[in-house]
C-alpha cells in the first residue's frame, strides 16, 4: 500500500490531527457502493446464464408441444399425445414464470445501480469541502438522484422524504402506491 492509499483509508483506530469524520463517512459510502456493485456483478452473471438457459428451454418446450401435436390420433398414441401436450404446456408456464422472475431481478439490479450512483455522488459531494457547505450543490445532487427514478411512485417517495416524512412511512406509501398501480408488473419481450 502506498502513502496515498494510507492517507485515503480509515484512521479511526489511530486518529491524528488530520483525522476527519467526513473522510470516514466518505470511506463508508464508498465501501457500501462497492459491496452493492460486487453483489450485482456476481448476480448478473448467474442470471444471464439462467436467462439463456430458460430461453432455450422455452424454445425446446414449444418444439416438443408442436411435435406432440403432430402425432396421429390413433388409440395407441392419443393418450401419449395428450400427456406430452399437457406436460409441455405445464413446463412452458413454469418457464414463463421463471422469465418473469428474471425480469424482476433486472429491475432490482437497475435500482441498485441507481443506489450506487447516488452513494458515489453523495460521497464526492461530502469529500469536496468547496461543495460540501453549498446548498446549491445539495440541490443539484438531489436533482441528479431524482432524475434517475423511472416511476411516479419512486418520484413520490423521493418527494415525501425531501418534505421530511420519515423513511419508513414514505416506503409504506410507495409500496401501497406500487401495488395499486401495478408498478411491479413486468412486460415480457
Amino acid at each position: 500500500m502506498d502513502e496515498t492509499e494510507l492517507k485515503r483509508g480509515t484512521r479511526a483506530n489511530s486518529p491524528d490531527l488530520d483525522w476527519s469524520q467526513v473522510r470516514e463517512t466518505v470511506l463508508m459510502l464508498q465501501l457500501a457502493a462497492a459491496q452493492i456493485e460486487a453483489a450485482m456483478r456476481e448476480g448478473n452473471s448467474s442470471v444471464d446464464v439462467l436467462t439463456d438457459s430458460f430461453t432455450t428451454l422455452a424454445g425446446n418446450m414449444r418444439r416438443i408441444a408442436c411435435t406432440a401435436a403432430e402425432l396421429p390420433d390413433s388409440p395407441e398414441t392419443l393418450p401419449i399425445k395428450k400427456q406430452l401436450c399437457a406436460q409441455a404446456g405445464e413446463a412452458g408456464q413454469m418457464v414463463h414464470s421463471s422469465i418473469v422472475a428474471f425480469q424482476f431481478y433486472d429491475k432490482l439490479a437497475q435500482r441498485l445501480a441507481h443506489v450506487c450512483h447516488s452513494l458515489e455522488a453523495l460521497g464526492a459531494l461530502v469529500a469536496d469541502t468547496g461543495r460540501l457547505y453549498n446548498p446549491g450543490e445539495w440541490v443539484g445532487l438531489q436533482e441528479k438522484i431524482r432524475a434517475r427514478y423511472s416511476t411516479a411512485e419512486e418520484h413520490e417517495m423521493f418527494e415525501a422524504v425531501m418534505r421530511g416524512i420519515g423513511v419508513q412511512q414514505a416506503l409504506e406509501e410507495y409500496l401501497a402506491a406500487s401495488s395499486k398501480s401495478g408498478c411491479d408488473s413486468v412486460e415480457l419481450f
